[in-house]
């Protein structure tokens, strides 16, 4: 097949507009052309009159004639052959191994650490300290209705992890030569996601969607001889002559605990499992500390979003909500950007660890919530929080804790409207937009919620943004704290053979260890992390 890029049409072409454009641009008789199917679609709105931008495969009627094509536009930037992007295993036993592998973590990278070694045959053993989605999705209401949190299951523990109360984002800026991420993308259709994630150059999937998605692939790997345990957190782990040779793991639901034999173990932690962290750490686990972010919650009416991104084209079917990304230098050295945007979403309450106030945003597939949100934070280094691997986690948690007191110290959040928080002074009462964060917000001056510095930028970037974005820093617009949790304050960092640089056996994977920054990239790493397990077991070496 023959695909071609960039091929541009308005917006509310007809429906033979694309076969037309695909034979003028390879010069062809429209009925040259056997079939055709869209690879990507996306749009260009840098003009007024915006375009939708369209990658297609195309299957002629004659291989002798695609053959002379390709040769013909051999070095054109547009056109090229279709590269495979099938996915090939790179083992595949028939009987599980003696010694089955154990996935720790069940979030994206753990599922597809374990749905992958499940498809090669390895039947693994999964331990999730959370519980199963729908178990787990009762208690995180019960944060956000009662202000009762559940320390084992909320938005960061249990089955889905993280990304499953989130906008469900599946895009990513990872290289991916081997196509991995079409990989994961084809098993999200496969277990009930819409098939349009395939298509859009930014797909996501929404919570309530990716609910029964999990459940699916959950289903999937049990039906391939794979086990998943919820409610059993890893206590301890057992290293001999630098070596895993099992695990210590407690059953929640009893309070009992039991060792695991295990000599292949996937780290899919997550950034928030910081008691197993602090363990691997007093084990001797090699970690180390790493830059990360901090910051708020903003709110904007989301029409004000889509008038200012799309123009006269705002509220078209194919659009969408509308979406940014915004970054700014500031003077003090500090850059601050929008972190995980979510077009119609609402800003949910994500703390993992009682009297702590953590932000985070979410949206469901429709993307019709009334408010935009995203993070808008500031980064930071190790040099701002010194004093080893776990020092970073200490900085959260007194940002966290300090959130709660300032919300009222019963889970809400505290906030401060925008042009309050530029103009240094306290808010009292809320403008035109409605804070969606639940269990609610409490008005204050935000000024203290983070370091002087991450708040001096912000002031300065703010301003910058509204005129890079009409409106953004509209009075109004609410800012909710504290966003904390960007990504993981340290790096369990591992060798070219995808272990532990001081534990055989043991693979940091994903968001935890810091080799991963949403869903796309967890599930893509989880699924090379699967792969060296396979290669490890069978010994056999990797493919260049």
């Amino acid at each position: 097949m023959i695909r071609i890029n960039e091929l541009k049409l308005s917006l509310d072409h007809g429906p033979d507009a694309l076969p037309q454009l695909i034979a003028q641009t390879l010069a062809l008789d429209p009925t040259d052309i056997f079939s055709h199917t869209i690879y990507k679609r996306s749009y260009d709105a840098r003009k007024q009159n915006l375009l939708l931008v369209y990658i297609a495969d195309v299957c002629l009627a004659s291989n002798e004639r695609q053959a002379q094509l390709l040769q013909q536009f051999e070095g054109h930037p547009h056109i090229r052959i279709t590269p495979d992007q099938d996915y090939y295993p790179v083992a595949q036993l028939n009987a599980a191994p003696a010694l089955r592998p154990v996935v720790v973590g069940f979030g994206p990278c753990g599922i597809f650490a374990a749905l992958l070694l499940a498809q090669m045959g390895f039947c693994p053993i999964v331990l999730e300290r959370g519980k199963k989605v729908r178990e787990r999705t009762k208690d995180t209401w019960g944060l956000w209705r009662k202000n009762i949190l559940h320390p084992e299951s909320n938005v960061q523990f249990g089955e889905g992890g993280a990304g499953t109360f989130s906008d469900g984002k599946l895009w990513s800026q990872i290289k991916d030569p081997r196509h991995l991420g079409r990989k994961v993308m084809h098993e999200f259709v496969k277990a009930g996601a819409p098939a349009e994630i395939l298509l859009v150059s930014k797909p996501h999937i929404g919570t309530f969607k990716l609910v029964k998605v999990v459940e699916h692939m959950r289903e999937q790997i049990i039906a391939l001889g794979g086990e998943v345990r919820f409610e059993q957190r890893v206590s301890d782990v057992q290293i001999e002559a630098g070596q895993i040779r099992g695990l210590t793991v407690q059953n929640l639901a009893d309070n009992s605990s039991y060792d695991l034999r295990a000599d292949h173990v996937v780290l899919a932690l997550g950034h928030s499992s910081r008691d197993t962290v602090a363990m691997l750490h007093a084990r001797g686990v090699f970690m180390e500390a790493k830059p990360f972010s901090i910051g708020f919650r903003i709110e904007h009416p989301q029409g004000l979003i889509d008038s200012a991104r799309l123009g006269q084209h705002a509220g078209h079917p194919l659009l969408g909500a509308a979406d940014y990304k915004l970054v700014h230098h500031a003077d003090n050295g500090r850059s601050v950007y929008s972190f995980c945007m979510c077009p119609g979403g609402t800003v949910v309450a994500a703390t993992s660890e009682p009297n702590r106030v953590v932000t985070n945003g979410m949206s469901q597939y429709s993307r019709n919530e009334r408010n935009a949100n995203a993070g808008i934070v500031v980064g930071i280094t190790p040099a701002d929080y010194p004093g080893g691997p776990l020092a970073g986690i200490e900085f959260q948690r007194q940002l966290e804790s300090h959130a709660f007191v300032l919300g009222g110290s019963n889970y809400a959040a505290p906030a401060q409207l925008v042009g309050d928080f530029i103009n240094r002074r306290p808010s009292t009462e809320l403008g035109s937009v409605e804070p969606s964060y639940k269990p609610g917000v409490k008005l204050t001056d935000l000024s203290s919620a983070l370091p002087s510095y991450a708040i001096q930028a912000m002031r300065e970037a703010l301003p910058v943004f509204g005129k890079k974005i009409r409106g953004f820093d509209m009075h109004d617009a609410v800012l909710t704290g504290v966003e904390t949790r960007t990504s993981s304050p340290l790096k369990i960092t591992r060798g070219e053979n995808f272990q532990s640089l001081n534990v055989i056996g043991l693979y940091p994977a994903g968001e935890g260890a810091s080799y991963a920054g949403g869903i796309l990239s967890a599930g893509v790493d989880g699924i090379e992390v699967a792969e060296a397990v396979a290669r490890s077991i069978t010994h056999t070496k990797a493919v260049a």
